[in-house]
């Protein structure tokens, strides 16, 4: 999962980035309002931090661009002001949560893991498709009722192909999901197909039917039958 936090405090902001990436998020920053609409606009993101007060502008202006562009993503608003006012118009702007500063990282996890499974998986903590079982809060991933242990980007690969079964995924977006925007340093789209491979391959030793097709010149798709 892939969280934008847009954040000028520097050390709240390296806080935050420690403790997503060893939860296995992917986290990338952004420290002002044009930074974060440029970010916006080039990348898609599962899920947003937002503060309200940013050097150049304010953070309810940005969910509403952002909302404006009918981009799909959860959105929380971090913010140390603990004011009635901004927390409804936020709420009334498209965001999803509202978190007063300071807070306790766990806390933020457990908001992040909730604004994600509404957005994508109807407020589940298990998603089931199939043979497939996930637990979303401790990344477990079962395969006819047997764990198997995927590494975190196998199992990114696999919670996306399934938020998006049925639709045909190009290999740019999946880069975009599982590297962010270290995807522009990329020579080639290979390391995808490894990690399909891999991922395929371990499946299929699991007892698992095979998902995942190619779709020629555009990328794959993750499909009952």
């Amino acid at each position: 999962m892939k969280i934008l936090i847009i954040e000028d405090e520097k050390e709240l902001r390296k806080s935050v980035i420690t403790y997503l990436t060893e939860e296995g998020y992917l986290c990338e920053s952004a420290t002002t309002y044009r930074e974060g609409l440029e970010k916006l606009a080039l990348y898609t993101y599962d899920c947003l931090l937002i503060d309200v007060n940013l050097p150049d502008g304010t953070g309810l202006n940005l969910i509403k661009d952002f909302q404006e562009n009918e981009k799909k993503a959860g959105i929380i608003i971090i913010s140390a002001r603990n004011s009635l006012d901004d927390k409804l118009i936020g709420l009334e702007i498209g965001a999803d949560d509202y978190l007063t500063k300071p807070f306790h990282l766990p806390e933020l996890n457990a908001r992040i893991k909730s604004v994600l499974r509404r957005r994508n998986f109807k407020g589940n903590k298990e998603v089931i498709f199939d043979e497939i079982k996930i637990n979303l809060d401790n990344r477990e991933v079962f395969i006819n009722s047997k764990p198997m242990v995927l590494t975190a980007k196998e199992y990114d690969l696999l919670l996306f192909f399934i938020a998006n079964k049925g639709r045909v995924l190009s290999k740019d977006s999946i880069a975009e999901h599982l590297w962010g925007d270290y995807m522009d340093q990329a020579d080639s789209f290979d390391f995808i197909y490894t990690h399909i491979k891999n991922l395929r391959k371990k499946m299929l030793s699991h007892g698992s039917k095979d998902y995942i097709s190619s779709v020629y010149g555009i990328g794959y798709k993750f499909l009952s039958e």
